[in-house]
């Protein structure tokens, strides 16, 4: 969901050249992911957003550099660009979605995953 909506998102803000709108986009994703979510998927979640921006961002620059001259220079160059431009929005969506998770059950989920790779016996819910 964060990929997709950070791809189109991207390519809103080349068109009407208002680059707010994919930083927008991305930490609005990124709260409705952190409610939505499965509890059990939690932990994944608290990690992926800037990856998954990172893959959104790079389908659009990869589209919109189709057919021009220098197409590894052209991505690189907007990556980067797009990158510096949308980090506070990064920091912010990221941060979100850690406070969101950890209120809906994170701590618990990396307690499960520390007993697993501890080998010790799963705790039960009463």
């Amino acid at each position: 969901m964060i990929v997709l909506v950070t791809f189109v998102a991207g390519l809103l803000a080349h068109l009407t050249g208002v680059r707010a709108i994919s930083g927008g986009a991305f930490t609005t994703v990124c709260v409705l992911a952190a409610l939505l979510v499965r509890p059990a998927e939690l932990l994944s979640l608290s990690v992926s957003p800037p990856l998954a921006y990172f893959a959104g961002a790079l389908l659009t620059e990869v589209l919109l550099a189709l057919g021009s001259e220098g197409f590894v220079r052209s991505v690189a160059i907007s990556m980067g660009s797009q990158l510096a431009h949308v980090a506070p929005w990064l920091f912010l969506g990221t941060a979100l979605v850690l406070i969101i998770t950890c209120f809906r059950g994170l701590p618990r989920n990396i307690r499960t995953l520390n007993d697993e790779l501890n080998g010790r016996p799963q705790r039960r819910r009463s």
